[in-house]
């Protein structure tokens, strides 16, 4: 099985994990601000709101198979703290990137990285969250 196949079917050996999808979910400063990033610049469809006390704090959305939450920090832990060091989001598709990096510029966000041919075939481009995730949409 290639590292891009999904082992849904297979049974995991004994002891694995057999995981059958993965969601990522991130805390950001303003939620709004990042709902419009991941819809309307990259694309993501809203599936899910959840509210506390009256307000969304949380929102579920996907991109094709891919799953990503937003949730509204409490900043418990310092307004200023780091978020996305060391930490890179890896979104595959079969899309041109190039009118998918188009979409995101036109939607006012600055590429990171412009589409472009990846030393190991394929291509991608780099965008950064508005609380400094690093994300890399690519295609084969």
């Amino acid at each position: 099985m290639s590292t891009t196949e999904t082992a849904t079917t297979e049974a995991a050996p004994a002891g694995n994990l057999n995981a059958v999808g993965m969601s990522i979910a991130l805390t950001v400063k303003d939620l709004s601000t990042s709902l419009d990033f991941y819809t309307n610049g990259l694309g993501f469809e809203v599936q899910e709101k959840h509210e506390f006390e009256g307000e969304v704090r949380y929102i579920q959305m996907s991109a094709g198979n891919a799953q990503l939450g937003i949730g509204q920090d409490d900043f418990a832990k310092g307004h200023d703290r780091a978020k996305g060091v060391g930490f890179r989001i890896w979104l595959n598709t079969s899309q041109d990137v190039y009118e998918l990096a188009e979409r995101a510029k036109t939607a006012g966000i600055e590429l990171a990285e412009e589409a472009q041919e990846m030393p190991w075939g394929g291509h991608s481009f780099a965008v950064v969250d508005p609380d400094g995730f690093n994300l890399s949409i690519a295609s084969p």
